[in-house]
């Protein structure tokens, strides 16, 4: 392997790639981005390359300059320019590697996590913001000029030729057989049905010369005789010199009237702040919701975002402050459905916009209020989706029932879906489990 091979390589080693999408969603620093900018860490692998020592060192194999000879003994090592003598701090594996960091707009982190998890998610379209004209799909009877169907025309015509035309040179050798004459031939002609009018029979009798209307004895000698051509064969051979364009085959084209929807998206995300969420807790909420923003911000036109973090009530966050507060209270999740209903509306109504209500916590919750009032309200807010993802790193505690009683309500329902995280591992498998189901639905 020569030079330019090893170069070669290095270069496709040394590509800015973006660090696997799965395990910076899971492991990575999600505090690097913003709202609508997602920072992802890539490798950096430095080309080698040739470098001149600049100083002068004399020439190679001269003795002067303080330049060793053979056999000279080698000294110790000397320090360096900036003091520091080998083996000191700054030997290879102490510093840290080169890190940068590839940007992306939410667009380009949906289709990225599409293309990772195999989902193709295809946003609504809600809010109709203007009426536009498509392709000239439709017909009319009338219209400008400029809009006649001249193909359609023409094929309508060509479509009369075809039906009209017969073989003049046939019917003319059937005017022949002695004793016939125009009406005669006119319903030999229907039985064959050759599409020929009585007056050009007639028409043709009258010019057939009367020495030439007793040639033939009878019909059957005539067609015995003579080969009646095909109006395909006879066209091949004399093309068309003439269509029977008709008014009644007229038709124009006009643009078929489309409505241009704005895809429009309101996410509601909840989360259980009481004292029963720890740090590992609230940091695996983050985890999941924060990619799932991303990826619906990048489907859609337009995103808005709500935030509500609940203990026994229920209160509006901002975005900063929804993954880092903390409540030392206790749990009623029904008290952030009913603030998330009457947000939803008062400001987002459901003809208008898509809605996604996303709520997570450990799965627990004051007595029957999952069954007699959560269930019930997530039944009364129509949403693209309902999800809860329930996070518990030790496993499940004895009273944290919440998502088992949601999932076996929903069983048989393609717009509420269940996740379990109980690790950084699980949060790629929650986001597919809580994104396919909309995918699907």
């Amino acid at each position: 392997m020569g030079l330019r091979d090893d170069l070669e390589r290095y270069r496709e080693v040394g590509e800015q790639r973006r660090q696997d999408l799965a395990e910076f969603i899971q492991y990575g620093d999600l505090g690097q981005s913003r709202q609508d900018s997602v920072q992802i860490p890539i490798k950096i692998v430095d080309l080698p390359e040739f470098e001149y020592d600049q100083r002068d060192m004399g020439g190679v194999g001269q003795g002067q300059d303080g330049q060793p000879q053979p056999g000279d003994p080698v000294g110790q090592p000397q320090p360096d320019d900036d003091g520091d003598e080998d083996g000191e701090p700054g030997e290879p594996g102490e510093d840290g590697g080169d890190h940068e960091y590839y940007e992306m707009d939410p667009e380009e982190f949906a289709q990225e996590l599409d293309e990772q998890l195999g989902l193709d998610l295809e946003p609504k379209g809600k809010q109709v913001i203007e009426e536009v004209e498509g392709d000239f799909t439709d017909i009319t009877r009338s219209g400008p000029s400029s809009t006649l169907d001249f193909e359609r025309l023409f094929k309508q015509g060509l479509k009369r030729k075809l039906a009209m035309d017969f073989d003049e040179a046939f019917v003319r050798e059937a005017l022949k057989v002695d004793g016939w004459g125009p009406a005669t031939v006119f319903e030999w002609a229907r039985e064959q049905h050759i599409p020929v009018s009585k007056a050009w029979i007639e028409e043709a009798y009258a010019e057939l010369p009367a020495d030439e209307k007793a040639v033939w004895d009878s019909i059957d000698e005539m067609t015995d005789a003579v080969d009646r051509e095909s109006t395909a064969n006879r066209i091949r051979r004399e093309g068309v010199d003439q269509i029977p364009f008709r008014r009644e085959d007229e038709r124009y084209r006009y643009p078929e009237i489309e409505e241009e929807r704005e895809k429009n998206v309101v996410v509601v995300n909840i989360r259980d702040v009481s004292g029963s969420m720890r740090q590992k807790k609230r940091e695996l909420v983050e985890r999941t919701f924060t990619p799932l923003d991303w990826y619906l911000q990048g489907k859609y036109d337009h995103a808005e975002f709500v935030y509500i973090a609940h203990d026994a009530d229920a209160w509006e966050v901002d975005r900063d402050e929804f993954f880092g507060i903390r409540s030392g209270g206790g749990t009623r999740i029904s008290s952030a459905y009913e603030l998330a209903l009457a947000r939803l509306e008062e400001a987002y109504p459901w003809a208008d916009w898509n809605r996604y209500v996303f709520a997570a916590g450990d799965s627990e919750n004051s007595s029957n209020d999952t069954e007699e009032h959560v269930i019930p309200l997530m039944e009364e807010i129509p949403a693209n989706l309902h999800a809860y993802v329930e996070t518990q790193p030790s496993g499940n505690a004895i009273n944290a029932t919440h998502a088992e009683e949601v999932e076996r309500h929903f069983r048989e329902t393609d717009d509420v879906a269940v996740a379990y995280v109980s690790s950084p591992e699980d949060v790629t498998d929650a986001i597919y489990e809580i994104l396919s189901t909309e995918d699907e639905s």
